[in-house]
């Protein structure tokens, strides 16, 4: 499991760097996209990743910087790869309508289907520059849509919008302009390996006794008539992975109930601490804010990015005069209690290794 870095600026692409779009690649290939700000098919296309793996796309909230290149990506998509299987859209309410009348008025047609699903907040106290969009729509579905679900919060705040037996994601709600949202994936716990040395001791030969065992069932030993049983060579269940990965936020706070112990934490770091009331004013976070909530979750590692265009990355050529994305970091590095700060910069790929054991860490 990795993680690309598409885009990590704010408000607009520049010549250096993208906006608002991350790729979680899974094992098995498959391509989860968390926002999909302007000009990110072109990132992706510069990337090492396939458009036509894509099979779910979340979006954090409604600013172009984060969402004006999902018409254009789902094009990319349909002219690369023709595929039986639907792309699943999460997003807040009024992106149905979005995708809905941007593909409908270009009359643009796909090669694939698609769903929408909506995160409801409505009843949720906010604190917003405007809350009267319409986001309903009465016009007929696109030729390849078709109709999501609508979620509602649990009694912990979280939006459970997505589970099957190998991952899970949950959504929660943050301060910020517009209403917007964090997304947790959870890797569900894998079982144990099988310890064919210490089977082959005991007198096992390799064949359907190994099936047997591995999926839970004791087996007797055909040399000694013995009973081993699974946790006899079976090593312990396999801890999931876990990721948060928020949208533009100057209050992380009412995830806090739902995300503990994450392996990493992609959080936005829009200006640098002294520009605190700046960051405030427009609904975003400073190093130190980030920090902050990594340390309340008991985050592991904290990944920076969304950085104001006044901030060079640290592969840059850095001129007198210029701000550094090092800055950021380095405000962060000092608050925070986990193994590292990260500043993420376009194109940069973070594997995430699964957690070792208590067995694992202590041979």
């Amino acid at each position: 499991m990795e993680i690309t870095f598409l885009g990590t600026g704010s408000a607009y692409p520049s010549p250096k760097r993208g906006v608002s779009c991350t790729a979680l690649k899974q094992e098995d290939g498959q391509i989860w996209l968390f926002d999909c700000g302007e000009g990110s098919r072109i990132q992706i296309q510069r990337s090492q990743l396939k458009p036509g793996k894509i099979s779910k796309i979340f979006i954090t909230h409604l600013h172009g910087d984060h969402l004006f290149g999902l018409p254009g990506l789902l094009c990319t998509i349909s002219q690369n790869n023709l595929r039986d299987d639907a792309v699943e859209i999460y997003g807040p309410l009024g992106l149905r309508k979005f995708i809905r009348v941007a593909l409908t008025l270009s009359r643009s047609q796909l090669g694939f289907n698609y769903k929408v699903h909506e995160l409801d907040y409505t009843g949720v106290e906010m604190n917003l520059e405007d809350i009267s969009v319409d986001h309903t729509t009465n016009d007929a579905l696109h030729p390849n849509e078709i109709e999501g679900e609508t979620f509602k919060p649990d009694e912990n705040g979280a939006w459970n919008i997505f589970s099957d037996s190998m991952m899970s994601v949950k959504a929660g709600y943050l301060q910020h302009r517009v209403p917007t949202f964090g997304y947790l994936i959870t890797e569900s716990t894998q079982p144990g390996s099988l310890n064919a040395v210490k089977l082959k001791a005991l007198g096992i030969p390799p064949g359907p006794l190994y099936s047997k065992v591995k999926s839970g069932q004791s087996i007797i030993s055909p040399t000694d008539g013995s009973i081993i049983n699974p946790s006899d060579v079976i090593g312990a269940d396999k801890p999931g992975r876990k990721i948060l990965i928020l949208g533009d936020t100057c209050d992380s706070n009412r995830l806090v109930t739902f995300t503990k112990d994450v392996d990493v934490l992609i959080h936005e770091a829009t200006l640098e601490n002294d520009k605190l009331s700046d960051a405030m004013e427009k609904g975003h976070s400073t190093p130190g804010m980030a920090a902050e909530f990594a340390n309340a979750i008991g985050a592991r590692k904290l990944v920076l990015t969304h950085f104001s265009q006044r901030y060079r990355s640290i592969s840059e050529i850095i001129r007198d005069g210029d701000d550094s994305v090092q800055t950021l970091v380095d405000e962060a590095q000092l608050a925070f209690n986990g193994e590292e700060v990260i500043a993420a910069d376009d194109f940069m790929v973070l594997p995430i290794p699964r957690r070792k054991t208590i067995e694992e860490n202590n041979s």
